[in-house]
C-alpha cells in the first residue's frame, strides 16, 4: 500500500516522494474524458488487430527476430511503440497532445530539476491472459547521461495485482544500471530480469484511470501478468530527459521541450553495462 504522503497531487510533495523512493502518483491528473479520448482512439485502431509500422510484431531475443504465439493475447494486441511519431494515424495526435500535456510539464520539472525533453511515447493494451513484463531499469535502454530519464505512466483502466498492475522496488532509483539476467518467458513478455538488492523487494502500486505514475529511469520495476478474464490494463507511457542531458540512445530520435521546440543530444557512445551486447530502443 501506499503512504499518505504518496496520495497528495502537490507538486511539492510528488518531488519530495519521487527523490525519497524513485516513483510518485499524482491521482487523477488526467479526467475520464481524456481517459475515454487516449482509450477509444487506439482501441479503435487496432480493432483489427496489429497496425503495420506501429505495432511491436515482432521482437529480438538475441540475434533472433521473434514474433508472438498465435494463442498468446499479445499477438491481437501487442504494444504501440512511438505512436506520436505517426500524424498520419488517428493515434499519432492524441499520443503527441498527451506527451506534451500541460499537467505533466510542472510534475517532471520538479522531479527532474529542470526542463524535461519528450523522448518516447508506448501505448500497452495488456489484454486478459497478457503476460507480464519483467523487473527491468528503463535507462539501461535509453542511455541518458550524465542523468537520468523518467517516465510517466498515464492508467488508462484501473490497475492492480490481478490484471496486471505495476511494481516497484522503492530506492533502487540510487543503483547503477546493470546488466539484466534472463526473464522467465512463460511469465514475461520482455527478455530481462534485474533481481532487486538484498533486503529490497518489489511493492503493488494500485491506480485508478487517470493516475499517473512517475518513476526514474534507474528505478526497478515491472508488471504482473493480467490475469483477470475481462479487464485490459491499458497505459500510455511517455519517458523524458533532462534538458542538460549530454548523451541519448541513437534509437530515440524524438527530443521535444514541451513548447514543442527540439533540443540537441548526442547519441550513447559505447556498449552500455552489457558491452556489445547492449539493447536496442523498443525491447523495453
Amino acid at each position: 500500500m501506499l503512504s499518505m504522503k504518496q496520495e497528495t497531487n502537490s507538486t511539492a510533495a510528488c518531488a519530495e516522494q519521487f527523490e525519497t523512493d524513485g516513483f510518485a502518483v499524482a491521482r487523477g491528473l488526467f479526467s475520464r474524458k481524456d481517459v475515454e479520448t487516449i482509450r477509444e482512439t487506439f482501441m479503435k485502431l487496432a480493432a483489427n488487430g496489429p497496425v503495420e509500422g506501429l505495432s511491436e510484431t515482432h521482437r529480438p531475443i538475441g540475434n533472433v527476430s521473434h514474433g508472438y504465439d498465435a494463442s498468446d493475447p499479445l499477438s491481437f494486441y501487442p504494444r504501440m511503440l512511438q505512436p506520436h511519431t505517426h500524424p498520419e494515424l488517428p493515434v499519432g495526435p492524441v499520443a503527441m497532445k498527451y506527451m506534451l500535456h500541460p499537467s505533466l510539464h510542472p510534475l517532471l520539472k520538479a522531479m527532474i530539476g529542470q526542463e524535461p525533453v519528450a523522448v518516447q511515447s508506448m501505448f500497452y493494451f495488456k489484454p486478459p491472459g497478457a503476460r507480464g513484463q519483467d523487473l527491468h531499469q528503463d535507462n539501461f535502454y535509453l542511455r541518458v547521461k550524465p542523468d537520468t530519464c523518467t517516465a510517466a505512466w498515464i492508467a488508462i483502466d484501473d490497475a492492480d495485482e490481478d490484471n496486471g498492475g505495476m511494481l516497484v522496488v522503492p530506492g533502487t532509483q540510487n543503483m547503477e544500471i546493470v546488466c539484466p539476467q534472463a526473464a522467465d518467458r512463460s511469465l514475461y513478455f520482455t527478455d530481462h530480469h534485474v533481481e532487486p538488492p538484498a533486503g529490497m523487494k518489489p511493492v503493488a502500486v494500485k491506480l485508478k484511470a487517470g493516475d499517473v505514475l512517475f518513476f526514474n529511469g534507474s528505478l526497478i520495476h515491472g508488471s504482473y501478468p493480467n490475469a483477470s478474464k475481462t479487464r485490459f490494463r491499458r497505459s500510455l507511457i511517455c519517458h523524458y530527459v533532462p534538458q542538460n542531458s549530454t548523451e541519448l540512445s541513437q534509437w530515440y530520435t524524438t527530443r521535444l521541450r514541451f513548447d514543442g521546440t527540439n533540443v540537441d543530444i548526442a547519441h550513447a557512445e559505447g556498449g552500455g553495462p552489457c558491452g556489445n551486447l547492449q539493447a536496442v530502443a523498443g525491447q523495453h
